[in-house]
């Protein structure tokens, strides 16, 4: 019984943040909703936060939120966000993200709206990772 309880915790996904600091900086979180993927490349200079759902669509919606739930909770909204061709990808694009960086680093969990779809990310895990974005390259991130 012990082995095949071992078998089955090893073929779960892991569910970790994970940063990666080239060829830019990306941070990510992949859980069985979707995937959360934040970038930020120097050159530009420009973020980008981008939900993607596994197989479901997003809704064609006029505005995007985020709520981040816990000690510092906060929300924001745009109407600026794009959808893939094949409208399972949710993209936003701005020069600043300081408050998304925020909710995401002092908060338990983030809800991403668009309609009447909400996927939501478990915070918990993000420390080293979301430290490590903030400092890639140091004299750039917010």
């Amino acid at each position: 019984m012990r082995i095949a309880l071992a078998f089955i915790l090893l073929a779960w996904p892991a569910a970790a943040w994970e940063f990666a600091p080239s060829p830019i900086c990306t941070l990510t979180e992949t859980n069985v909703d979707g995937t959360l993927t934040i970038t930020y490349d120097a050159s530009l200079p420009e973020y980008t936060i981008t939900i993607t759902l596994p197989e479901a669509t997003w809704p064609d919606a006029p505005n995007f939120a985020m709520a981040f739930a816990g000690e510092r909770p906060i929300g924001i909204q745009t109407d600026r966000h794009r959808l893939s061709d094949d409208r399972r990808s949710l993209t936003v694009t701005d020069t600043g993200f300081g408050n998304v960086l925020n909710g995401l680093e002092f908060n338990l969990r983030a809800y991403a709206t668009s309609g009447d779809m909400t996927v939501g990310f478990a915070l918990t895990d993000i420390g080293t990772a979301i430290r490590d974005f903030r400092n890639c390259p140091a004299d750039n991130i917010a």
